[in-house]
C-alpha cells in the first residue's frame, strides 16, 4: 500500500481551492451558521479564496460549528444534517479531491456509495447479479443505527493515516470532526461521529467502513454495500446466520458501531430483498410501497387545484420530481404501475385546469374546436370526479398533455438493470 507524506501543498494551492468551490457551487446547498450563502461568497470570491490560502499557508485556519438540521424519515424518525458554512466546505472539498482517488483506488469492489463513476443502480445490479446468477438467496440485510453519528474519531484517523502521514491534513480532519454543532444558539461538542452534510464525511464513512468490507472479503463473504446500507449474499440459512453473527461482531465490536437488530433481518429473495428503494426478488424488481406513496405526495403538493399557476407552470415544476422517480426507479419491473401513475397524474392535471376554464362553456368551446358537435354536459368544473368524465377526457387527451410539456412516464423502458446487470 503506497503512504503518502506530504499532500498539505496541494490545498493551498489557489486552482485547487478554486476547482473545490466550482463543486461547492454546483451542489448548491443552505448557509451555514455564518449565513452567508454560496452566492455571497462568490461576490468577492477571488479575495476570499486568497483569504482561506493565506490561513491555510500561516495554520491559523479554523473549522466552524455546523448547523443542526432535522430532515424527517420515512419510517417516522429524523436524520441529523450538520450543515458547514461555505468556506468550511469549499476547505473540505478541496481536501476530497486531493483525498478520494488515493483511497478509492483500494476501495473493496463491491462498495458504491459516494464513490466516483459508482451509482445505486449498479449497487442493486450487483445485488441482484448475485441473487439471480449465483444464486446467493439467502441475503443478511443490515441496519446500522447513527452510523455517521457514531465513527470513533480515533479510528477515522488510524484509517486515513494508514495512507496518508502528513500531520497538517490529519490536524485539519480533526478540525473537522472536532468542530462541535449549534442547536440553535447552542453550541455542543462532537465526541462522535462525522456530520451528514458534511462534504468529507462519506469518504471518511467510506474509509471507515472498508475495514468491515476487507474482513467479510477475507473471511469470503460476498456483500454489497452503499455507504450503510449493508447485504450479505449467502446460498443456504445457515450461512446466512453464520454471516450475521460474523458481521455483527466486526462492526460492534471492531468498529464500534451499532447494529440495529430490530432492522436488521435475514431474507430470502422468494419474498423480496428490500434495497435502496426497491425491492430485489428472485425474478423480479419493484419498487417499495413508501415510495410509490412518497412520490405521490409530492405531486399532489404541487398539483394543488388552488394554486392559482396555469397548467404551463405547474407542468414544468411537476416535470423534475416526475423524471427523476421515473429515472430511478425504472430499474424495476414497473411498467403497470408507471402506466397507472401516468394516470393518475393526468388526471391530476385534468382537474387544475376544469377549475382554470371555472365556466362549462370554456370546456364546451374546447370540444368545438376539437370537432365534437353539441349538445354537451353541463358539469361541475371544481369536482374531483369530473377530471374523470369522458369530456374531460375528450377535451384534454393525452396527447395534448404531451403537447403542453409533460414528461413521458409510459414510453420509459423498465427492468432494464436486471438484464443489463448479466452482460457486465
Amino acid at each position: 500500500m503506497t503512504v503518502y507524506y506530504s499532500l498539505y501543498g496541494q490545498l493551498l494551492d489557489i486552482n485547487n481551492l478554486y476547482k473545490g468551490f466550482k463543486k461547492v457551487k454546483a451542489a448548491k446547498g443552505a448557509a451555514g451558521i455564518d449565513r452567508q450563502s454560496i452566492a455571497a461568497f462568490a461576490l468577492n470570491l477571488e479575495e476570499n479564496l486568497k483569504q482561506l490560502q493565506g490561513e491555510l499557508q500561516s495554520k491559523q485556519y479554523r473549522a466552524q460549528p455546523v448547523k443542526r438540521i432535522e430532515i424527517p424519515k420515512d419510517d417516522g424518525g429524523v436524520r441529523l444534517l450538520g450543515i458547514p458554512t461555505v468556506r468550511d466546505r469549499i476547505v473540505q472539498q478541496t481536501l476530497l479531491n486531493i483525498l478520494q482517488p488515493l483511497f478509492d483506488i483500494d476501495f473493496h469492489p463491491s462498495s458504491y456509495g459516494y464513490r466516483p463513476k459508482r451509482s445505486c443502480h449498479d449497487a442493486i445490479s450487483k445485488a441482484t447479479v448475485f441473487i439471480r446468477k449465483y444464486h446467493r438467496e439467502w441475503v443478511v440485510d443490515m441496519d446500522l443505527s447513527k452510523c455517521f453519528d457514531l465513527l470513533d474519531h480515533d479510528l477515522i484517523i488510524s484509517s486515513v493515516k494508514s495512507k496518508v502521514t502528513d500531520g497538517s491534513i490529519l490536524k485539519l480532519l480533526k478540525q473537522f470532526l472536532k468542530s462541535g454543532v449549534m442547536i440553535g444558539n447552542n453550541w455542543e461538542a462532537s465526541e462522535l461521529g462525522s456530520p451528514q452534510g458534511g462534504v468529507i464525511s462519506p469518504l471518511l464513512a467510506n474509509i471507515y467502513l472498508d475495514a468491515f468490507d476487507q474482513e467479510m472479503k477475507k473471511r469470503n463473504h460476498r456483500i454489497v454495500r452503499y455507504a450503510d446500507d449493508i447485504l450479505i449474499l449467502c446460498c443456504t440459512e445457515k450461512a446466512a446466520k453464520n454471516a450475521l453473527t460474523v458481521a455483527t461482531q466486526i462492526l460492534e465490536k471492531g468498529l464500534k458501531l451499532t447494529v440495529n437488530e430490530k432492522k436488521t433481518h435475514i431474507a430470502h429473495s422468494s419474498e423480496g430483498v428490500k434495497f435502496l428503494g426497491g425491492e430485489i426478488g428472485s425474478n423480479w424488481t419493484r419498487t417499495k410501497a413508501t415510495k410509490l406513496k412518497g412520490f405521490k405526495q409530492r405531486v399532489k403538493r404541487l398539483t394543488k387545484r388552488n394554486s392559482g399557476m396555469n397548467l404551463i407552470e405547474v407542468i414544468k415544476r411537476l416535470n423534475p420530481v416526475v423524471r427523476g422517480f421515473v429515472n430511478y426507479f425504472s430499474i424495476a419491473n414497473c411498467k403497470r404501475v408507471l402506466n397507472l401513475l401516468a394516470r393518475w397524474v393526468r388526471r391530476r392535471l385534468r382537474a387544475i385546469q376544469l377549475r382554470l376554464w371555472k365556466n362549462p362553456a370554456r370546456l364546451h368551446k374546447r370540444l368545438k374546436q376539437l370537432g365534437k358537435k353539441p349538445p354537451f354536459k353541463f358539469i361541475k368544473m371544481n369536482s374531483w370526479r369530473n377530471s374523470l368524465s369522458p369530456l374531460s377526457n375528450v377535451a384534454m387527451p393525452n396527447q395534448w398533455f404531451e403537447e403542453q410539456g409533460l414528461y413521458s412516464m409510459e414510453k420509459v423502458s423498465t427492468g432494464w438493470l436486471a438484464q443489463s446487470a448479466f452482460r457486465k
